[in-house]
């Protein structure tokens, strides 16, 4: 098994953080205005930590998969790493590696967990989605649930999560190949669902099929509000990000739109970062009509107002942040300042708490 840290491809350089902007999506305006002055109490949880990239709690212990291939578990502030036995070797190609990671909903009693990596056969890159159970400390592989979604050398996707309909969602990025993401006969560029035993649901959009929704570029964040409605952040290919509403079937255009562009039969994001400015989004979170958005370019946790539709900066002196997880009225989040595109701090990375209220 391949350990170690990994790069991540970036995007065009932002402008300053501090220059006001203003795009239109095709569902409202943003207007990003600087750094929130809310003053929030930010206390660090767990420090050394290998380029984590997904939170997941049980309890008050805290489990993070990091892209070496551990997961840490977190204990009252101690990290313990967990060994993880996969039947592939992960890839050690730009942004890849052990990626989504869900508990299941039963894993106090089961002790089982899905997860998402990139692994290499032959001279195929690939992702996979298997269900993994613990025994004595060492994550092992039970079985897979799905196979052969395309990866390259960038653009994986890989946030996994459970939606509160009890299906399973994965982000698939377009592999560096963007005409995948238009074809629905491919995993590539696409949000996928499924059964947590991995079969395809009879109710999904597209008979016999995982695709969910297709015309995604990097998508890397999912989110759902009380009602049921689901969101998603996505990497634009230069600047352009994506905060979108996802429906079943619907086409989020790339590459034939993205950002401001429209086009019948395509779905116009929420929001968009638009030409001159970067998010690198990532993990997000709901709670009280605001999503909370991990970014990694923008070095910033951003805030949106679904009610206003505005955005603005809740903190920016963390540098990357990769992940988000909220419950009840505390934010976590995680930076990624060691995976080779940040400026590492002493003990980075780090898992953060802030109280929302």
């Amino acid at each position: 098994m391949f350990i170690g840290l990994f790069l991540l491809s970036g995007c065009a350089a932002p402008i300053s953080e501090d220059e006001e902007t203003s795009t239109k999506s095709g569902r409202g305006t943003l207007t990003t205005t600087g750094e929130s002055a809310i003053n929030q109490s930010i206390e660090t949880v767990a420090e050394n930590l290998a380029v984590p990239w997904s939170i997941q709690r049980d309890d008050d212990v805290f489990y993070l998969s990091e892209r070496g291939g551990t997961v840490a578990k977190i204990t009252d502030g101690d990290v313990e790493r967990q060994s993880m036995s996969l039947e592939k070797d992960l890839s050690s190609v730009s942004e890849a590696g052990l990626l989504g990671f869900v508990l299941m909903p039963d894993f106090s009693d089961s002790q089982t967990a899905i997860a998402y990596y990139t692994y290499e056969d032959n001279n195929d890159i690939l992702n996979r989605i298997v269900e993994l159970n613990l025994i004595n400390d060492d994550w092992q592989e039970k079985r897979v649930l799905l196979d052969e979604i395309p990866s390259g050398t960038h653009h994986h996707g890989g946030r996994l999560a459970i939606g509160p309909d009890d299906m399973l969602y994965a982000t698939t990025g377009d592999a560096s190949e963007p005409e995948i993401a238009q074809d629905r006969n491919s995993l590539g560029g696409k949000i996928l669902r499924m059964n947590l035993d991995g079969t395809i649901p009879k109710d999904n959009p597209i008979e016999d099929s995982y695709v969910y929704s297709y015309g995604h570029r990097n998508a890397q964040g999912l989110a759902w509000n009380e009602a049921g409605k689901m969101y998603s952040s996505e990497h634009g290919a230069s600047r352009n990000d994506e905060i979108n509403v996802i429906e079943a079937g619907k086409n989020y255009g790339w590459p034939t739109i993205e950002g401001n562009e429209m086009q019948t039969g395509m779905e116009a994001p929420l929001v968009t970062s638009g030409s001159n400015t970067t998010w690198a989004p990532s993990g997000m979170d709901y709670r009280d009509e605001t999503l909370y958005v991990a970014a990694l370019r923008g070095n910033a946790v951003l805030e949106f107002d679904l009610e206003s539709n505005t955005m603005s900066e809740l903190l920016t002196e963390y540098g990357r942040i990769r992940d988000i997880y909220i419950e009840d009225e505390m934010m976590y989040f995680v930076t990624n300042n060691r995976d080779g595109r940040g400026s590492p701090q002493q003990n980075d990375d780090k898992l953060y708490r802030l109280q929302l209220d």
